[in-house]
């Protein structure tokens, strides 16, 4: 999907919640003449993301502001890199810099826990996904960061996929009623999305393969003894996500059991921010 109108709307929102009616500390001790140069510098060792973010961020602050990109997104980085070069108006810099390191840092963080999570699924047909558990209005950046560090992502929202949870199998009376019910409305409604159905027992499981017409199967907090029954019981006839009660430390041994993807929220809610800094060169 298209992801560049979100990007707009947040880079918008986050210039205005940060210069308001104009930044007084510049324009106050800064000649609107004035040009200056600064870099990006990365102060600790990760995965650097948001770079094409900041270069859409400058250039809406000032068109005019020129960048000299030294790195690229996905990048693997030490403290002392330097990502890119700006150059310009000072006053424009200056009121840059915060909504670019904003966005810069909690990009790379997300990135580089996603990049750890990767690396322990190396040789094994198993892609880490992201969930909806993001920053409220930065789900775009958190998604795009997912994908720089090598994961995937799931649905961006409610939109663009069907996905049952237990408390809509719950409201509807239970698994068969609730696929009934779905493919229904896709139905009437002339709809094309795909049909993910969590489950929460291998008898549930049962009742997905007997109703059918669904894309994906959520094992819902299966250990993995359990996992490997629902694995051998799907047989490869549905995609297979395992969710819930997974951690770095267990991620392998559930990827191990055959399941196609893994949803961890910890890869865009339990992250930390890349240090990195803005400064005049």
């Amino acid at each position: 999907m298209d992801f560049q109108p979100y990007i707009d709307e947040l880079i918008t929102l986050a210039i205005a919640e940060d210069i308001g009616d104009g930044d007084h500390t510049s324009l106050a001790s800064i000649s609107p003449e004035a040009t200056g140069k600064m870099k990006l510098l990365v102060k600790q060792e990760g995965v650097i993301a948001g770079i094409d973010i900041a270069r859409q961020v400058f250039r809406r602050v000032d068109p005019e502001l020129k960048m000299e990109q030294l790195l690229n997104d996905g990048a693997k980085v030490k403290a002392g890199d330097i990502a890119f070069y700006v150059e310009g108006k000072e006053l424009s810099l200056l009121q840059a810099e915060r909504v670019v390191l904003n966005i810069m840092q909690r990009m790379s963080g997300v990135a580089t826990q996603t990049a750890v999570y990767v690396k322990q699924l190396e040789g094994l047909k198993t892609q880490v996904i992201d969930t909806r558990k993001t920053t409220p209005g930065m789900r775009v950046l958190d998604k795009l960061a997912v994908k720089i560090g090598g994961g995937g992502n799931h649905r961006m929202g409610l939109f663009d996929m069907i996905l049952l949870k237990d408390n809509h199998i719950d409201f509807c009376g239970g698994t068969e009623q609730a696929i009934l019910k779905v493919q229904d409305y896709l139905r009437r409604t002339k709809r094309e999305l795909a049909i993910e159905v969590e489950v929460r027992s291998l008898d549930d499981v049962r009742t997905v393969l007997r109703v059918g017409g669904v894309q994906r199967i959520m094992l819902d907090n299966f250990d993995v003894p359990k996992t490997k029954e629902a694995v051998a019981l799907i047989g490869g006839r549905y995609e297979i996500e395992s969710s819930g009660g997974i951690t770095l430390e267990n991620l392998r041994a559930y990827a191990e059991c055959g399941v196609d993807f893994i949803s961890v929220g910890a890869l865009t809610h339990q992250i930390k921010s890349v240090d990195m800094s803005l400064k005049a060169v």
